[in-house]
């Protein structure tokens, strides 16, 4: 039974619901202004604002942060639902739309960004020059229900319900090294040859660690004495000779400053998957994208 609202009950601005759930969210109203990317004094009017329409004190101040309080954090839930109701509109809008001309976004880690997206994008520029490309690079899963991106190259399959997903294929990853490092090692034919070098982390949970010897490498965190979360950086701190690096066989192959380390380890096998909103399947723009880039990605 459809129940008819009563809107007069309706007190207060959506403009100044969603300051609230950014700043609730952010944890301040600095990080807040740069998300929404408005002024900060502005961005406060809104907060205020909403406190006196409802005549509640939502935040109070904790240092240089804002803490909920009880009537804040009661709040919150139904202003999260608000949100998430108010990205379904923009997403099905978005989705509605059946001219190929207009922006996308495609999200991948720095190396795939780097390295593979850029001839097939040149390529896709040709074919549609109608279409905006943006990249977004990052080596976190960008969250693509809250609209980071229109598409994105993962090595996992996503869980998300919402989300529809094509495996493109299987990727190896590889141990490289520069042939000084190699040759400092003493040219190792086995993983026991590998049990004083130095390798470089890209993680602070030890998934590196354990993937590497899974391998039999029998590592500890002593062969971890660099780390950054860069794959970039770390690439470039391999062909100075610096360490052992992991990559993409694909990419590391065809750098010929490398070698590969134990050229007849087995190894490292991870997945590529293609990944976008179900709801944006109705987009003739994110659809061509979506199948152009599943096409020259396997190759």
């Amino acid at each position: 039974m459809h129940i008819r609202m009563d809107w007069r009950a309706v007190k207060f601005d959506w403009n100044k619901a969603r300051a609230f759930l950014v700043t609730a969210e952010e944890g301040s109203l600095s990080a807040a202004a740069r998300a929404l990317g408005m002024a900060q004094p502005t961005l406060g009017r809104q907060v205020d604002g909403l406190e006196q329409e409802l005549g509640v004190v939502l935040f109070e101040r904790v240092g240089r942060g804002l803490s909920l309080t009880p009537s804040g954090m009661e709040l919150l839930e139904h202003v999260r639902a608000m949100g998430e109701a108010a990205q379904r509109v923009s997403l099905t809008a978005h989705g509605q739309s059946q001219t190929l001309e207009g922006s996308i976004s495609i999200a991948a880690s720095e190396t795939y960004a780097a390295v593979l997206l850029p001839p097939i994008i040149a390529k896709l520029r040709q074919e549609e020059p109608g279409i905006q490309v943006e990249i977004v690079v990052s080596n976190r899963a960008s969250d693509l229900r809250r609209r980071e991106a229109d598409i994105a190259v993962r090595n996992f399959r996503p869980t998300e319900p919402d989300l529809i997903a094509k495996k493109i294929g299987m990727a190896d990853a590889i141990l490289y090294a520069a042939p000084s490092y190699v040759e400092k090692l003493g040219n190792p034919a086995v993983p026991y040859d590998l049990r004083h070098a130095d390798f470089i982390n890209l993680d602070h949970s030890g998934m590196m660690l354990k993937g590497l010897n899974s391998l039999g490498l029998g590592l500890t965190e002593a062969n971890f004495p660099l780390l950054t979360e860069s794959y970039l950086v770390m690439w470039e701190l391999v062909k100075q000779g610096v360490g052992i690096g992991v990559l993409d066989a694909f990419i590391g192959d065809a750098e010929p400053a490398v070698v590969r380390v134990l050229p007849n380890l087995e190894p490292l096998r991870f997945p590529i998957w293609l990944v976008a909103h179900r709801e944006l399947s109705t987009s003739r723009r994110i659809r061509r994208v979506y199948d152009f880039l599943a096409a020259e990605l396997k190759r």
